[in-house]
């Protein structure tokens, strides 16, 4: 599985084109805020042929859902989420506001719930889906074990850890996540974060500053 990094809108998000090796894609997290990011993400998607068969997101704050509905009506794709993140894409037009974004394109509700211990496959692609709340209520990560690779959405970055003051967010619970779901993961799984670099599972258990081990 090839990963593709697209960093979208006012908040950096890193958006995930996962790539099969039949060209099938998943697209996880769009972040794309404004037509010329769409056009982007339309454009990278299309140069190197492939075809979208899955919408992803680990959770539904608005930086990781600006894209949903341009994504889901150009490919006819339903999109794919934990049922309790539901109240926090209800929230995203709100929180456009309170930010101050215009434009915002409501995002379709989900057609497909996940949940920890799913496997989702598109071509030769499997991603363990793990339940990680704390930053969001209904925060999930896709792990590939073939490529010993994890989308971790904002539960963990390169030396921090995702923030917990936001509606929903729950300190005690993300270092839970952490602590039970992803520092278990193997050292040298390359973790790809919703903002700023990929890091690894290892380098966070010996050095991050907020939660090591």
């Amino acid at each position: 599985m090839e990963v593709l990094s697209l960093t979208f809108g006012p908040f950096q998000e890193n958006t995930y084109i996962l790539v099969d090796d039949n060209k099938e894609c998943a697209i996880v997290d769009p972040g794309c805020s404004n037509s010329e990011e769409r056009v982007y993400l339309k454009t990278t998607i299309e140069q190197r042929g492939l075809k979208p068969v899955l919408l992803l997101n680990t959770h539904c704050h608005i930086d990781h859902v600006f894209g949903n509905a341009f994504v889901a009506e150009e490919w006819s794709l339903d999109l794919h989420a934990h049922k309790l993140d539901l109240p926090t894409l209800e929230m995203a037009p709100l929180s456009c506001q309170l930010y101050g974004i215009p434009g915002y394109i409501e995002s379709p509700k989900p057609k497909v719930f996940i949940d920890e211990g799913d496997v989702i496959e598109f071509g030769n692609t499997k991603l363990d889906v793990i339940f990680v709340p704390g930053h969001a209520p209904g925060h999930v990560a896709f792990i590939n074990h073939d490529d010993r690779v994890v989308i971790n959405g904002d539960v963990l970055f390169r030396g921090s850890i995702g923030r917990t003051d936001l509606p929903g967010g729950n300190h005690a619970e993300l270092e839970r996540s952490i602590r039970e779901k992803m520092y278990t993961l193997p050292d040298d799984y390359v973790v790809c974060c919703g903002h700023g670099p990929n890091t690894t599972i290892g380098e966070e258990k010996s050095g991050n500053a907020f939660f090591r081990v």
